[in-house]
Formats: structure tokens, sequence, C-alpha cells
């Protein structure tokens, strides 16, 4: 079961466990073919940086160990535009030949931005919806084409990042090199997964250059934070080199007496004994404190109210995650390449929270319950890559075949009760005044789960011609164990899964593409008559173009898709307890996405998104309409300038961002609607190097989220949230 605590209530719903639970899917590994690389040096062109400095265009470098750039080192992109990527094709493929949909967040951007959440570094993403569910410090929730990716999508470093009802990763940004956003079906590489796509995180690696960095950060809600990066080579050889990256915060939120706390720590080492051989060890470890509920009284009429439904006094949400793995390579030599990575991760969660059930207003008092969920999740994931290069006549052909198993276990207890009435007088109400015993548990289950899957890959190149052709079969099996009822069920399921895809790469950097993919994603649990679901599945058809301008650093994509998900589950309208399978969405849209750096120091993004969604198959009262809280329309622009060496005040610089997120109905009734909101960001900076040199690597920064502190609100699935307040963070940042 999934537990979600939506304004004051707990929302009960059958949860894809097997998402949940899900199976790690196999490490994406990066290759890239002499035509490749030769595509890609000639699409490359000198561009300036931001400070004005010449910079050669982002291309992948030769890494030991293979032609391109090995799994274990992928370089860090320079700037806003990323020309290369593995999570596409899980191997290193310049994205403009990827037959799909591909985003890429860089570094450089999420450092302008200051980004403090995943769901803040994909807010200009385009097909990317996020604040669905308002501010909520919990989680990281989001949708990509309509679809829910924070149970099925989620992957670092190309393993899933596992996920249950409350122990879901939560993500440090500053631990981060980039995010990848591929859109559409991924089964028929990564396995288990939402039709609507993927987001594939890279953790920062250990450099080939010594590198450091100190930074503090002050800002709203008495926000504390100190955080540091440090890289490079141990000996002089350079076959040892290490990455460390931390931060500490201390922060309170817009929630009366919540916490937004944090303490992160990532190692990482790389060994390279040879050039065909590297071993890389990521590590990381994350605690972090806030609220049990985020959400604010409804009243039955469906109105929300600016009373908070949560109490500190019974309300801290305490997580703790880990996660420690590893990325191995050996070049056999030019045809034969081996690679295996593998990671162990593990998240506990602890929620206490109080919700207000009803509202007295004559007597102004609250009648308010309890809940309390405690999760744990350790998954194991193991997988192994070949990848083979040989040509047939004119078509080369790049191979890449794999095998991966996964073992996950899981826990959940929930439990209810009562809690004191909230007199809320006039004033503030007395949170935190009152002593708020923890229920106990009536709920109590475990869950086991193991996956194996197999999968091909083959990249024909023929010309300007690319033929991507992918399939994998997917075997899982899952017990689960109920504690109270003493009862024991075990479901398997299989699928398989495809994807094919075609690209042409002409002469003047124009790239139109067109594919077909399906994925697979098992369910747990039964109906009323005790029957067990079907998985859930999805196809996509889907046909783009992708274009690089000559002698700019730029790429400009356009996609049109339509994507139909079977199976989906609603609830049981003759017993609210139980869901029934008879669900089917259908989603249909256009993207539109421009990163380009279109003169020295200015650095451009630009995102539309139009999405009809609908529901085809469910309940008589929602077929024909549009699935709840996601908008037909979004549109956001983000641009940042510094001003060059020569001008008056070199150094200089400032961001400006405008997001649009339009209407979406706030049910599946569709009897109301959220209105559009149109929110404003900024940043200023200033580089001390250009005041004196030997301040170099001093840099100060003012970012602010929300800027002009737009009040609003969001709805889904009728339930309402309020929106984040405006946001402003100070930071210092030394680098030497």
């Amino acid at each position: 079961m999934r537990y979600k605590v939506n304004r004051g209530r707990v929302r009960l719903t059958a949860s894809i466990v097997g998402a949940a639970l899900a199976t790690l899917a196999p490490a994406a590994g990066q290759e890239t073919t002499s035509a490749q690389a030769a595509s890609q040096a000639s699409q490359s062109a000198p561009e300036s940086g931001a400070d004005g400095t010449l910079v050669l265009d982002a291309v992948v470098a030769t890494a030991p160990g293979g032609d391109g750039a090995a799994s274990q080192s992928r370089p860090a992109v320079e700037g806003y535009v990323a020309n290369s990527t593995y999570v596409g094709t899980k191997t290193d493929t310049p994205i403009i030949e990827v037959p799909q949909s591909v985003s890429v967040v860089t570094r450089e951007q999420l450092d302008d931005r200051n980004v403090q959440t995943l769901s803040e570094a994909l807010a200009y993403t385009p097909g990317v919806e996020i604040g669905v569910f308002g501010f909520d410090p919990r989680f990281d929730s989001f949708y990509v084409r309509g679809f829910d990716m924070t149970y099925t999508g989620i992957y670092r470093d190309g393993l899933r990042q596992p996920a249950s009802p409350f122990a879901i990763y939560k993500t440090e940004p500053y631990g981060l090199d980039s995010i990848t956003v591929l859109r559409g079906p991924s089964s028929a590489l990564y396995g288990l997964g939402s039709p609507g796509g993927l987001i594939d995180m890279t953790s920062k690696r250990p450099t080939a250059t010594t590198f450091h960095e100190l930074q503090f950060q002050t800002g709203s809600y008495q926000r504390a934070q100190g955080q540091f990066d440090l890289g490079g080579p141990i000996d002089p050889a350079g076959v040892f080199s290490y990455r460390l990256t931390g931060l500490f915060r201390d922060s309170d939120t817009q929630l009366p007496g919540v916490k937004d706390n944090r303490d992160f720590i990532a190692p990482a080492f790389t060994w390279r004994p040879d050039a065909a051989t590297s071993l890389t060890l990521l590590g990381g470890y994350m605690n972090s404190l806030t609220t049990g509920n985020p959400g604010f009284y409804q009243t039955p009429e469906g109105e929300l109210t600016h009373i908070y439904s949560g109490d500190p006094a019974f309300g801290d949400f305490n997580q703790n995650q880990f996660r420690i793995g590893y990325a191995f390579e050996h070049k056999f030599d030019d045809t034969f390449t081996v690679r295996q990575n593998a990671r162990y991760s593990y998240v506990s969660a602890d929620a206490k929270y109080t919700q207000i059930d009803y509202v007295d207003f004559a007597t102004l008092i609250a009648n308010r319950s309890t809940g309390r969920v405690i999760d744990h999740l350790g998954t194991f994931g193991v997988d192994t890559q070949l990848l083979t290069r040989f040509s047939t006549g004119p078509i080369d052909h790049l191979v890449l075949t794999g095998v991966d198993y996964t073992y996950a276990q899981y826990n959940d207890k929930v439990g209810f009760g009562s809690a004191p009435d909230l007199y809320l007088f006039p004033a503030q109400p007395a949170y935190g005044s009152q002593f708020i015993l923890s229920p106990e548990y009536s709920y109590n289950v475990d869950q086991l789960q193991g996956a194996i899957g197999g999968y091909i890959q083959d990249q024909a190149k023929f010309g300007p011609l690319t033929l991507t052709v992918s399939g994998r079969n997917d075997w899982v099996s899952t017990k689960t164990n109920d504690r109270f009822a003493l009862t024991e069920t075990i479901q398997n399921d299989q699928a398989f899964t495809g994807r094919v895809g075609l690209t042409y790469l002409s002469p003047i950097g124009l790239a139109p593409y067109a594919n077909y993919a399906t994925s697979f994603v098992p369910t747990i649990g039964t109906d009323a008559a005790g029957a067990p679901f079907r998985p859930i599945t999805g196809d996509q058809k889907e046909v783009g173009v992708k274009y690089q301008p000559p002698g700019m650093n730029g790429l400009i994509s356009a996609a049109l898709f339509d994507i139909t998900q079977y199976n989906s589950l609603s609830q049981d309208p003759a017993n609210i307890a139980f869901q029934i399978q008879t669900g089917e969405v259908r989603s249909r849209g256009f993207e539109l996405e421009g990163v380009v750096n279109p003169l020295p120091g200015l650095n451009v993004t630009l995102a539309y998104t139009a999405l009809q969604q609908r529901i085809i198959v469910g309940d008589l009262d929602t077929v024909g309409n549009a699935p709840s809280g996601i908008p037909a329309q979004s549109f956001s622009i983000w641009g940042d300038y510094t001003l060059p060496t020569d001008a008056v005040l070199p150094g200089l610089g400032a961001g400006f961002g405008m997001r649009y997120i339009g209407a979406s109905y706030g049910n599946d009734q569709n009897t109301f609607m959220n209105q559009p909101v149109t929110l404003f960001d900024a940043a200023l900076h200033y580089d001390f190097s250009a005041l004196d040199t030997r301040l170099s690597g001093l840099r100060f920064q003012l970012n602010a989220t929300n800027l002009f502190n737009k009040q609003y609100s969001t709805s889904q699935a009728g339930f309402g949230y309020w929106g984040q307040d405006r946001t402003v963070i100070a930071s210092l940042r030394y680098r030497w």
C-alpha cells in the first residue's frame, strides 16, 4: 500500500511496489565508435565561456579503457550545452543521434540557479511537471509526459534508485555533475519503468586535476549551510584519484515549526592500473529531517485554508540513506569491452504526522488524528555488459548485450491514532504545545523481490543513417508477507519490451528521427475477489527533429509523441478499500527545447510543452477526462549573462527566469480547475577575480525563487496544496 498525507488526510492507494521495490536498472556505460566521434567532433566549434575565455564545445574526451569516456570516467560538461549522453542508448552517443527526446541539465546550470532539490533542478526542462503537490520538503515528486516518476523512473549512475511508500531516496543536487531526462518508454534497456521516461543523475567522480571548493550559504527561514567539494589525483602518475563532496544544513521552512535539515557526504575513489582497466568506487550517506505532513486543512466544501494541518509536537520525518557500489571496465581490444556495475543501497524512514480531520469554525476547535509510518528498504543490484564493435560491409555496428539481477527487501509498518483537539484562536494556533502519543501499528508487511533481465541493442550506422534496435526480457518474482493477517502471497511476472528508432544526420546539422518503444512494470496486490493484478504496460510512437546550429554552441529539439498506458489501477467503486484494474490513459503532446550559448558569457534555455492527456478506460465518472494536476501547457525560459573582461564592471553577471504553468483540472472528475500561474526566478553574481587577481576563485551569488512571492495553490485528485513562497539564498564560494 502507498500512504500519502494530503492536507490533513491520509489517502491510501495501491502502490506499484514492483516499482517501489523495483529492479535496479543495468548500469549505463559509454562507448563511442570512430564514426560517432568524427560526427561529434565535426559538429563542435570553439565558443567563449561565461568569463569570455575561449573554450571548446563539450566533446567527450578519450579516457583509458575505451574509445569514448569510460562509464566510470564520464567527463563533466562545460557550460549549459551537452553534446553527448550515455542514458539514451547506454553507449556514449551524440544526443543528436539518439532516436528519442533527451535533455541534460549540466553542473553549470545547477550552479547558476543554485538549485536545492531535484524538482528545482528540473523546473526548466520540457515535458517535466513539478509542483503537482505544492510545497513538499519530504520528497522530490514530479511527472514526465503526464506519468508519475517518483517510484518508477529515478536512476543514479544508470542504476535505478529504489523507492517504497516513504523510503524514497532524497537527492542532494550538490553531489551531482549532471541530470539527464530521457522522455518516453525506456524498458527495452532499463527494465521496469514508467512510459513517461526516466531521470538519470550522474554523481560527481574523481577528477584528473586537483580541485577544491568551499561554499557557505544563508538566506530565508534562518538558513545556514556549508558545503565542500574536493578532488584530484592521489599519486603523481594519476593511477589513484579521489573525490569527496559534503554538505551540512540547518534551516526552517515556510511551514510552522518545520525544519529542512540535512547532512550529506559522498566519497569516490578511482583506480586505473593501466590504459585498459579502471575501477571506481562510489559511496554516499545522507540524513535529513523535515515534516511528516506539509498540508493545510481543506474544508468539506473543498476550500483550501491557511490552517496548517501538521504539528511539530508529533511531526518529524527522519530519513537515513546510504549507498556503496562500483563501476568496473576492461577493454580487451578494439572489438570487445566488458563492464560490471553493482550497488547496495539502503533507506530507512520514520514519518510521524498529525492531520486535521474537521474544524468547527463556530468554536474554533480542530479535531485531529495521527499516523506513523516506518519503512526500511534495502536493494542490491549487479549488471554486466559486453560491448562489441564490428562491421558488416558498409555498416558499422555497436552491439550492447547485458544481464542484470536485483534483490530487494522491504518492510512497511503503519499505525493510526487520535490527537488532542487543537484550539484555533484568532492568533496563531498553539502548535507544539500538547503531548501527542504515537499510535499502535495496525499494518506490518514484508516484501521480497528478485528480478533478472537480459537485453541486447544494436546501433547500426550506414552513412548518415543510424538504426537503433533494443530488446529486453524481464522475469520478476515478488513474495509478500502480511505479519498481522499471517498470509503469504507469491506473484510472478515476465514481459518482453523493445525499442526501434531511426535517425538521419544531415550535413547541415538537422537530425530528424522516429521511434517506437514499450514499457513494463509489475504491480502488487489483488482486487476484492483476490485476483492478482496484471503488469502495467505502455507503448509510445514519437517523431522529432534535433538541430545543432553550425558555428554555434547549441542544441534545439522538437518532438511529437503519443503514449498509451494500459492496466492502470483505480479505486473500486463497489469497495473503496480495494482497487480495480481497468484503467487506460493516453498522453499526446508536443515538446520544444533550446539550449544555446549565442554570445560569449550568455547561456539561454527555453522549454515549451503542450500535453493532451485523457483517461480512455476507467471509472464511469472519469472516462474521457484529463488526469488531475497535469497542466495542458507550460513554458519556461532562463538566461544568464556575465559581463566580459573589457566591460565597465567585469565579472558581474545576472540571471533571470520565467516559468508559466498552465491550467489543469483539480480532480479526475474534472469538476474544477487549477488556475494558471506565472513565476519568476532571478540570480545576481560577481567574480572577485575581476577586482583583484589575488581574489581569483572567490564568487558571491544571490538567488531568488518565486521572486515576486506569488501566492498560489494547486489541487490533484481533489486534494489542495499551497505552492512554494519566495526563497532568497546568498552564497559565497571559493575555488582553488
